[in-house]
């Protein structure tokens, strides 16, 4: 699927672009929907719009439709990316910054690197790696932390919690993605999650009650705005784009991502919503982003009583901790 001759540098540099600010951005459209549209209405509505115009899309260029098996699998990782992982992270930014929000969702690798090494023992523990947890793990207590005296008020321990389950529900979800049928097209398999989401997310706001007292018409342009630009630049654009990236660059270059998305979320939540930006979220940001480089540019250290085919490849590696955004 590599192109035969190398894209031209400004395709590739805004391609790079996009899936920096536009996946760093949609924290702060998120924010902005949530305050008049409830939570799950609101993801349900992005995923069902998003995942149905991936799925037309890749039924037109002629992709076969997923198999009953392969459903399935997209069902069951519905529930814990769109339910778990996108509905808590929608429900918690009401209680939290959105910046803050993209710096506690960035501890995924941390819990995947944690779920290799005590369930799927597919990674050994090392000092290297042991050091990064914990750099992890200091990153979050200070953005919680109430006993520590950096300036600023710490962020909502309820919100703070969601966002952990949120971040340890979508690693489950990648670990359980490399064993499930899925279809070969990359488009197609999150297509079909994020139209299965959606419905699941619908489902979960009926059951919450949102859908009690929620008039459309009382929904402003810019909540409106802020979903059209979450389908379309953050659902459909830019994930075309990162599509488009992981077969012209190496993994590795199209995963600094994960580095870059907190940051720019935490600058633009400062200079466009208002959020306060002081020595508190600084440091946070920087012992959780420290963490997440650690762990996934360090050496995998695979346990050799495992059959490892799949860890090896890297581009795996970089794909498996791609949120679709």
């Amino acid at each position: 699927m590599r192109a035969n001759s190398p894209p031209s540098t400004w395709k590739v540099l805004l391609a790079f672009a996009i899936i920096y600010l536009v996946w760093g951005s949609t924290f702060l459209a998120i924010r902005i929907g949530v305050r008049e549209v409830p939570p799950f209405l609101l993801a349900a509505m992005r995923f069902l719009v998003a995942g149905s115009v991936l799925f037309a899309w890749m039924r037109a260029r002629g992709t076969p439709s997923p198999t009953a098996s392969q459903w399935g699998a997209a069902a069951l990782l519905a529930v814990l990316i769109f339910v778990l992982d996108y509905g808590l992270l929608f429900w918690a930014e009401r209680r939290v910054p959105s910046g803050i929000a993209a710096v506690m969702m960035a501890t995924i690798p941390a819990f995947m690197a944690l779920g290799e090494i005590t369930v799927l023992r597919t990674q050994r523990f090392t000092i290297r790696l042991g050091i990064a947890l914990l750099l992890g793990i200091a990153g979050v207590a200070v953005l919680v932390g109430p006993s520590i005296n950096l300036g600023g008020g710490p962020v909502d321990r309820v919100g703070a919690c969601a966002l952990i389950v949120a971040a340890i529900s979508w690693s489950i979800a990648a670990s359980l993605g490399r064993k499930l049928p899925q279809p070969a097209a990359k488009a197609m398999s999150s297509g079909i999650q994020m139209l299965t989401g959606g419905i699941l997310l619908f489902v979960a706001s009926a059951l919450l009650g949102e859908l009690r007292g929620f008039r459309v018409q009382a929904v402003s342009h810019e909540a409106w705005l802020a979903l059209a630009y979450l389908i379309v630049a953050g659902s459909i654009v830019a994930y075309t784009a990162y599509v488009w990236l992981i077969h012209h660059e190496s993994p590795t270059k199209v995963g600094t991502y994960a580095y870059v998305n907190p940051v720019v979320a935490v600058v633009i939540g400062y200079f466009f919503g208002g959020e306060p930006l002081g020595p508190r979220t600084i440091l946070g940001t920087l012992f959780v982003l420290v963490s997440v480089v650690v762990i996934t540019t360090g050496p995998r250290k695979k346990s050799p009583a495992l059959d490892t085919h799949e860890t090896d490849n890297p581009k795996l590696t970089i794909e498996k901790l791609t949120p679709d955004l």
